[in-house]
């Protein structure tokens, strides 16, 4: 057998899907047909190459190709099979696309969820946006604020500096006899009343 042989083919494939089944997801029994099939179809086509070398067989196929010009039905052409093959052939290709419409159905299934968890992250984002804007507004108010503060805070230290820096003793003596007296006027404003 040459690899231009289509029962090479046929058979290379066969022995890949025979050596791993469960890939291609196929039972003994569908295993089996197809077996069956590329023997059945390999003596078909031994014989025919057998009818098609005699000189009877030569006008024969003259005979049937003008038949199939002038107007052959499709019934025609699949006579030569088996109806079990072809049916075990039909029941494949219906398997084959129920099961893509099962997956087709669950990649719909799979697409909703992710576009309602991206909805999701959207709002949720959104949310965030906001509350992040209002945190900037907060802070630029608390800033100013510091400012106020700071300002108001450098000129107490400025005058607190000025007090604690009385160089002269004169103005000390001063400013001790002046909370003296106020001291006084104190206490007897409280015990007088």
């Amino acid at each position: 057998m040459s690899m231009e042989d289509p029962f090479f083919v046929s058979l290379t494939a066969s022995g890949i899907v025979e050596a791993n089944p469960g890939k291609f997801r196929l039972g003994e029994h569908e295993l089996q047909e197809r077996r069956d099939f590329v023997v059945q179809t390999q003596k078909s086509v031994q014989l025919m190459k057998e009818q098609l070398s005699s000189p009877s067989a030569v006008a024969q196929a003259e005979k049937k190709n003008k038949q199939a010009l002038l107007g052959a039905t499709a019934k025609d052409r699949f006579a030569g099979l088996e109806p079990h093959l072809v049916s075990a052939n039909s029941r494949y290709i219906q398997e084959q696309q129920e099961q893509q419409q099962l997956i087709m159905q669950d990649q719909d299934e799979q697409l909703e969820l992710v576009t309602g968890s991206i909805r999701v992250l959207k709002d949720m984002s959104s949310k965030i946006g906001d509350e992040l804007d209002e945190q900037a507004v907060m802070l630029s108010e608390f800033n100013e604020e510091m400012d106020q503060t700071s300002s108001r805070m450098d000129s107490v230290l400025k005058k607190m500096e000025k007090v604690s820096h009385m160089t002269s003793s004169r103005r000390q003596w001063c400013a001790i006899g002046v909370l003296v007296i106020i001291l006084i006027v104190v206490l007897i404003l409280f015990f007088a009343i």
